[in-house]
């Protein structure tokens, strides 16, 4: 009897621990015309949605989660080839024969078997429509002249769901592109310096196409109160902090 008592409180405390160990991401839900769209923030640029029963990841690179426990890929967007953007192996684990991957020209010499999308593309997958959308440097340089993402390389990502335009803007900064999206339901903007955005850059970029929901993401130790505070008098405009860091 003692053993068998021993024996339950060994597979409880079990239980627990695997249940306090799974990951656990913040979560929102977005009403659209086709039914929820639900974000999954996991960290720095990576994003999953989970829409009509597809999966959506955005960026999926293995240091930010455990990839093995989250669901097969629909759809996977890369923004650019950068390491922390672009993780071949993660890819393979979530990829199936019925996934669309997209991504830039660079990406496409690391991994095989992607769909380019360059700069001005727009394309459906999955029943969803995708824009890609310039994302580079402007101000912020790697070296004299030589930005840490030059034009014409990277993508940021419209994306439709149901009545919502989501723009994922991948690593920029506050370019004229930007600036001149319309009708914007939901952005993620990324701050965090010496590669991005600044909480100021983001802000004016925020104020020239006025997205419902801001997101800021890909903030590193950047004190997010920065942009809370530069658009508190924008009432139009919905900050919202997750845990992306």
């Amino acid at each position: 009897m003692r053993k068998l008592l021993y024996f339950f409180i060994f597979i409880v405390i079990a239980l627990f621990m695997t249940a306090d160990t799974q990951q656990k991401f913040e979560e929102d839900f977005i009403k659209t015309s086709k039914g929820d769209l639900k974000i999954t923030f996991i960290a720095h640029g990576t994003l999953m949605f989970t829409f009509e029963s597809k999966v959506i990841h955005v960026d999926p690179v293995g240091r930010y989660a455990d990839y093995s426990t989250l669901p097969k890929a629909d759809l996977i967007l890369v923004t650019h080839e950068h390491g922390d953007h672009l993780d071949p192996d993660v890819i393979k684990m979530i990829r199936t024969d019925r996934t669309d991957l997209i991504f830039n020209e660079k990406c496409a010499e690391k991994v095989e078997g992607g769909l380019i999308m360059k700069n001005g593309d727009v394309k459906t997958f999955q029943g969803l429509k995708i824009e890609a959308v310039p994302a580079y440097n402007i101000v912020h340089m790697r070296s004299e002249n030589v930005p840490f993402h030059p034009k014409g390389q990277g993508n940021g990502y419209v994306i439709t769901f149901g009545n919502k335009r989501v723009y994922v803007a991948g690593d920029t900064e506050n370019i004229p592109e930007m600036k001149a999206l319309k009708d914007i339901d939901i952005a993620f903007l990324p701050m965090n310096l010496p590669y991005t955005m600044t909480p100021e850059m983001v802000a004016d970029a925020a104020k020239a196409f006025r997205p419902k929901i801001l997101y800021p993401y890909h903030f590193g130790n950047t004190d997010t109160s920065k942009i809370v505070e530069l658009l508190k008098d924008s009432e139009e405009i919905e900050v919202r902090i997750r845990k992306m860091r």
